[in-house]
């Protein structure tokens, strides 16, 4: 599958690889086309874009849902107006609120411990492991008499440990909620990501598999979990729906219109097609570099679960992955690593300046304050040394639907021959 390629490499002043550029683009989004514009087109003819003026079957937003618990295998789904949101709501949903705990990967977007501070709770942060989500052990040894729920998230497409989180979460009565905001489509031993967990929050962001340009769901099997979330979701849900004689709370107004799910709904169809050529492509990639010296590809927990999206291995060190990175990008192939500590990147705990630091927007220290917390919680960039190594050492490269084979034996050959010369 690979080819011999010059041994001097292109940083060198040798023979790149590949001289044309890498096919870029995102998913979701670059698959927009007629039937998206056709969509929305007709919602802005019916001139009804609030969703509760339209009965279940002429609402996109309905429909959606419809697709999603079906697709997903739950029996509820609420659409919301973005993946924070979903978190948010299917949080509240759960119960989790002032004074819990909430544990949370140290490698995550900031979205997933703004989402628990946002209900008055506590993110504590636990390792990520060699496949860049949750850490089991350190999510055990995290858990406290506050600890409420554990939020695993299915980082770059990559699915979580479950069985093992979902064992320790049972034997210690801790509720789980799946963060999928990054693997929609993706799969954990034959079961849906979402479906396993006690809810599932799933985002459309602008990045994602599939997109509305900003949009979220929940989903779960729980009535009692769904009744809740509505109620987070909207602040007059029995004003909308009269038929419903559940108990109310005060809410938020984060209903998606019909706009946004006209463009989900289309986005939808278009899944299976993206996820199939990214997984064949991830496929032969990782064939291709087996028994390739000095690298270890990120381990993934069920590798037919895997969205494809992302494409990772490890180096021995974090300078060795610099270097190995920078001669690859001159082999035409652009990759990144992720902790080198020239970006702040917010996936990663250590810059999550305002959790670091306990900042609120309450003027009482809101949720911090011991009025509200009783446990004991401090935060370093230093806390979680074992993801700080893993995410020094990965270089990820991004996978788009648009690649062909040949784009992937390009980046077959253009890691072989940095390999070759930097480990042999």
């Amino acid at each position: 599958m690979a080819r011999e390629e010059s041994a001097v490499l292109a940083i060198d002043g040798g023979t790149p690889v590949r001289t044309k550029p890498m096919p870029q683009g995102l998913h979701g989004i670059n698959e927009v086309g007629e039937e998206e514009i056709a969509a929305v087109t007709e919602v802005l003819r019916r001139k009804k874009i609030f969703r509760f003026l339209l009965s279940d079957e002429d609402s996109y937003a309905s429909r959606f849902e419809a697709q999603y618990r079906e697709f997903i295998g739950t029996k509820y789904a609420l659409a919301v107006t973005g993946g924070t949101t979903a978190l948010i709501t299917a949080l509240v949903g759960l119960g989790v609120s002032t004074g819990d705990e909430v544990i949370v990967p140290a490698y995550t977007y900031i979205a997933t411990a703004a989402a628990v501070l946002t209900v008055g709770a506590i993110p504590i942060i636990a390792e990520v492991d060699d496949t860049l989500t949750l850490d089991p052990a350190d999510f055990e040894r995290k858990i406290t008499p506050r600890t409420k729920c554990v939020i695993p998230v299915h980082m770059r497409g990559l699915p979580a440990q479950m069985d093992e989180i979902m064992a320790i979460a049972r034997r210690h009565n801790i509720l789980v909620l799946e963060d999928v905001a990054q693997a929609n489509g993706g799969e954990y031993k034959g079961r849906r990501l979402g479906s396993i967990g006690d809810a599932g929050a799933f985002s459309f962001q602008h990045y994602k598999v599939i997109t509305s340009g900003e949009g979220g769901m929940v989903v779960t099997d729980d009535e009692q979990v769904f009744r809740r979330a509505c109620c987070k979701h909207d602040s007059a849900m029995a004003f909308w729906k009269t038929e419903q004689t559940w108990q109310t709370f005060p809410g938020e107004n984060s209903r998606m219109c019909e706009l946004r799910a006209a463009v989900g709904y289309v986005q939808f169809q278009r899944m299976a097609g993206i996820l199939a050529q990214t997984r064949k492509i991830k496929r032969r990639i990782a064939e291709g570099l087996v028994g390739t010296p000095g690298i270890e590809l990120v381990r993934v927990s069920d590798p037919d679960g895997d969205c494809g999206i992302t494409f990772a291995f490890y180096l021995p060190t974090a300078e060795e992955a610099k270097r190995f990175s920078r001669a690859l990008a001159h082999e035409g192939i652009r990759n990144g690593t992720i902790y080198n500590k020239d970006i702040p990147d917010r996936h990663i705990y250590a810059y999550w300046d305002y959790v670091m630091n306990k900042w609120s927007w309450d003027a009482t220290g809101y949720p911090w304050a011991p009025r509200y917390y009783q446990g004991r919680v401090e935060y370093s960039q230093d806390m979680c040394p074992q993801t700080l190594d893993y995410l020094g050492r990965v270089i990820t490269i991004g996978i788009s639907q648009s690649w062909t084979e040949a784009d992937a034996d390009d980046v077959i050959a253009a890691v072989r021959k940095v390999a070759a010369v930097y480990y042999q």
